[in-house]
């Protein structure tokens, strides 16, 4: 037998330790998101260059062109943000199950004021913080550059020519296309380095609530509803970071069509393209998830540590098995997504882009 503030205590602890857990899944998927739209915002400004143009040439100011661009995605937050209200409400008594300190069901999640307040103004704050630099770099482009739309000229860099030209034709041109969007491939290694650090801190944490069942602080039910919280942010975590990696190829496919084409009239193949659009994101993957692992994950499980007054030295740590599977997986992942966007990419007539 169990007096009710005992049961109340348990509640509470178990409430607590699972709010943690949905707050570093928020705070992984806010960095996701970030890196996300921003990408898909450059590569959306890369279509609408000439539309640019074209407000600036019918009497716009660089201020309304660049308000024009921020509102279109802070619509879009608005609308995702209600979306989300709604999903988040209907899927939150998921992670309740009836106990001695619960009867019943919890029932369907009523959102307070201040809950739609925080959610809009995340999504918003996510919206501006991608897109305002470039809806501002766009806005200040010439407005005769922006109603021709040409091609891009790369940057010529004497030690990549040299390096890169010894190498195979993929290699070569996957080497040229990264350097071309250093900050793509920043957001790149950012994304994977992010999604590796929360796979990381699932193992630690799904080997702990293993061990606790009779031994530790938590019942078999009460580590049962905490592995359900880690589940919803992993299975969100890893759609996000996919998302990232089909985005990030779409844009760059978008940006190097020029290049392509020119590449392909000069005599590339379409697989050696292909291949080389995937490695420019293979690579970044990689050191992506190298960093994930150490010091990305070591990090964010201390941290996690020192919010909750855990003991390190308790934990479980990924066996080296594990290690490789989250060091490998990243990479075959990308590079299967990838190579998807790449060909249907390359698909476009050469003479048409040209």
């Amino acid at each position: 037998m169990q007096s009710w503030d005992n049961i109340l205590a348990d509640a509470i602890d178990l409430a607590r330790d699972s709010q943690i857990l949905l707050l570093i899944g928020a705070w992984l998927l806010g960095q996701l998101s970030v890196a996300s739209l921003s990408v898909l915002v450059g590569g959306r400004m890369a279509d609408q260059t000439r539309r640019v143009g074209l407000l600036k040439a019918v009497g716009g100011t660089p201020s309304l062109v660049a308000a024009v661009l921020l509102a279109e995605y802070l619509l879009v937050a608005v609308v995702a943000a209600a979306s989300g209200l709604t999903i988040g409400a209907l899927s939150a008594p998921l992670l309740t199950e009836s106990s001695a300190g619960l009867v019943g069901s919890a029932g369907t999640a009523s959102p307070t004021w201040s809950t739609i307040a925080v959610v809009t103004a995340v999504a918003l704050g996510v919206a501006v913080v991608a897109t305002a630099v470039p809806a501002v770099r766009a806005a200040r482009s010439s407005t005769v550059s922006a109603l021709a739309d040409a091609a891009r000229p790369p940057r010529r860099t004497g030690w990549l020519i040299a390096v890169s030209g010894r190498l195979p034709v993929p290699l070569l041109l996957a080497l040229r296309v990264a350097a071309r969007r250093p900050r793509r491939v920043v957001l790149g290694v950012v994304s994977i380095a992010v999604t590796v650090s929360g796979i990381y801190v699932l193992l630690v944490l799904d080997a702990f609530l293993g061990d606790q069942p009779g031994t530790g602080a938590y019942t078999e039910a009460q580590a049962e509803t905490l592995r359900h919280v880690l589940l919803v942010w992993t299975v969100i975590l890893l759609t996000l970071a996919a998302v990232n990696a089909i985005v990030i190829t779409w844009a760059t496919v978008l940006d190097n069509r020029h290049a392509s084409a020119l590449e392909h009239a000069l005599g590339a193949t379409p697989q050696e393209m292909t291949v080389a659009l995937a490695a420019a994101q293979v690579l970044p993957a990689l050191l992506g998830a190298i960093v994930g692992v150490f010091p990305g994950g070591w990090a964010l499980f201390a941290v996690i540590n020192t919010i909750t007054g855990g003991d390190s030295d308790k934990a479980t740590l990924p066996s080296l098995w594990q290690l490789i599977a989250m060091l490998l997986a990243p990479v075959l992942a990308v590079a299967a997504l990838t190579s998807v966007s790449a060909g249907l990419g390359g698909r476009r007539p050469v003479t048409k882009t040209l």
